[in-house]
């Protein structure tokens, strides 16, 4: 998997050793891909099944209004309040959470069909919902994909121009709490390119790659730049 290493090279010059584990890759798993909003996750996942073979990607339900470029039962599932809270007293979520303002969850019953079907399936979700579901399967991997830095998150989340100010702030000040919680995943994936993130994602997953997590460094870097922005646009009124 050399030819996917760029993907994880940290910011600042240091590069990320990729590694090959013992664990083998026979068997259908879940996937969990997690990472700040706006990292371009959605764009790797896309990515990743175009290029590659038998993946099934969980659509995910919310309760958020669709944005103007997505499809409902495509990029996600929009409900009520109302329908959401009925399928959480029925059991129907693998896991499920409430992220800005919205619930988000997981429905149950396509993850295991795709898993008796011999498909690794692919969840998009926070870190909230990660978590349910490493308590609940502790044998799924766990993914956490971020911008080089902070900066260029900002940039990204500016210039998808889906998201009011205020709510591209909401989700910085988000980030800043997801930053304490990547030490809980098993691999990180800097996405640099589309196409080098799609190949290393790949790579953990049917190959044994790892991603390591971050230094303390990078992550210390990362979040004061952070705060900064944060601090920043409070200031301009953001």
């Amino acid at each position: 998997v050399s030819s996917c290493q760029p993907c994880c090279r940290r910011p600042y010059g240091e590069g990320q050793r990729v590694t090959m584990t013992s664990q083998k890759q026979n068997d259908p798993r879940i996937v969990i891909i997690s990472g700040y909003s706006g990292c371009g996750k959605g764009t790797v996942i896309s990515r990743l099944m175009e290029k590659y073979g038998n993946y099934a990607f969980s659509v995910s339900m919310t309760t958020r209004d669709p944005r103007d470029n997505e499809i409902d039962g495509v990029h996600y599932h929009f409900v009520t309040n109302e329908r959401f809270e009925k399928m959480i007293s029925e059991a129907g979520f693998l896991e499920y959470a409430g992220y800005t303002d919205n619930y988000y969850g997981t429905p149950a019953a396509f993850v295991h069909e795709n898993l008796a079907a011999g498909r690794d399936v692919l969840l998009d979700i926070e870190v909230q919902g990660a978590m349910q579901i490493r308590e609940k399967i502790p044998e799924a991997i766990l993914i956490f994909v971020s911008t080089p830095t902070a900066a260029e998150l900002e940039n990204r989340l500016v210039s998808r121009g889906t998201e009011t100010p205020a709510r591209v702030s909401k989700r910085l000040k988000r980030a800043v709490e997801e930053s304490t919680e990547i030490w809980r995943y098993d691999h990180f994936v800097i996405n640099d390119t589309v196409e080098e993130a799609a190949d290393m994602i790949n790579g953990i997953i049917r190959e044994g790659a790892a991603a390591p997590l971050p230094s303390r460094e990078f992550m210390e870097t990362f979040t004061k730049e952070l705060i900064e922005i944060n601090e920043r646009r409070e200031r301009e009124g953001k």
